[in-house]
C-alpha cells in the first residue's frame, strides 16, 4: 500500500532507556532503527512520542516501598505495572535514539509527565480519560490513517493503536519496525487485542 497525504507514521518511544544499555531495555530495541528510518522516508507526515517522567513517578517501583519492578500496584485509576526508573525528564535515557533520522517529523508528543498517572498510549493516559491532545492534532490536519511502530509492541504501541482505533482513526501496526517487552504472554495478548479491535498488522515490505 502506498502512503497517502492523509496518512501519518507514528513512531512510539524510540528512546535510549528502551534500547539495549538503557534502564528498561527492550531486546533488539535498537535493531529496528534502520527500518524506522526507511519507513519514515515513505511518509509525508511523521509524529514521534517521547516518554517524559518526573522524579518519583507512580510507575517507578522505587516510588513504592517494598515493591520491585514488574510487580503491580492498585492506582486510583486501576492496576499499574511498576518499572525501573526510566525516561526521566531531561536525562540521557529520555533522549531519542541517536540513530533516528527523521528530520521532517512534525511533532514530538511527550507523555507520562504527570507524576500521579502513567501513560502508555499516545492518545490517552492510563485513566483512559485524560487526553494527550494527539487526536485533535491529527483531526485538524486531516490525518485519518496511522501506521504505528516502535517500542514497545505489547505496551505503548499496543495501547496507542487500540485507543486510536476507538477514537475513529484507522490504525495499522508495522510489526517488523516494532519490538516487544514480552512479559507473561503480553505479545500474544497484544495480537489478540489487535484482532478484536480490527487493527491490521502489516510488514515493512507492504508499505510504499
Amino acid at each position: 500500500m502506498r502512503p497517502l497525504s492523509n496518512d501519518a507514521l507514528l513512531v512510539i518511544d524510540m528512546q535510549r532507556d528502551f534500547c539495549p544499555g538503557g534502564s528498561l531495555a527492550v531486546a533488539e530495541g535498537d535493531v529496528i532503527v534502520p527500518a524506522i528510518n526507511e519507513l519514515g522516508r515513505r511518509f509525508e507526515h511523521v509524529i514521534l512520542t517521547q516518554d517524559w517522567h518526573t522524579e518519583g513517578h507512580i510507575s517507578f517501583a522505587s516510588s513504592h516501598p517494598g515493591k520491585r519492578p514488574f510487580e503491580t500496584v492498585e492506582a486510583a485509576y486501576g492496576p499499574q505495572a511498576l518499572w525501573p526508573e526510566h525516561c526521566l525528564q531531561g536525562s540521557e535515557g529520555a533522549a531519542l535514539h541517536g540513530g533516528l533520522d527523521l528530520p521532517h517529523a512534525e511533532l514530538i508528543l511527550r507523555k507520562g509527565f504527570r507524576r500521579g498517572i502513567d501513560s502508555y498510549s499516545a492518545f490517552l493516559e492510563n485513566d483512559h480519560r485524560t487526553q494527550t491532545g494527539l487526536a485533535g492534532y491529527l483531526r485538524e490536519r486531516g490525518l485519518k490513517r496511522l501506521f504505528l511502530c516502535g517500542l514497545a509492541y505489547d505496551f505503548c504501541v499496543r495501547f496507542s493503536a487500540l485507543d486510536g482505533t476507538a477514537l475513529g482513526f484507522e490504525c495499522l501496526v508495522v510489526e517488523d519496525a516494532s519490538r516487544g517487552v514480552g512479559l507473561a504472554g503480553s505479545m500474544e495478548a497484544a495480537r489478540v487485542a489487535f484482532a478484536e479491535a480490527g487493527v491490521e498488522r502489516v510488514g515493512l515490505s507492504g508499505i510504499g
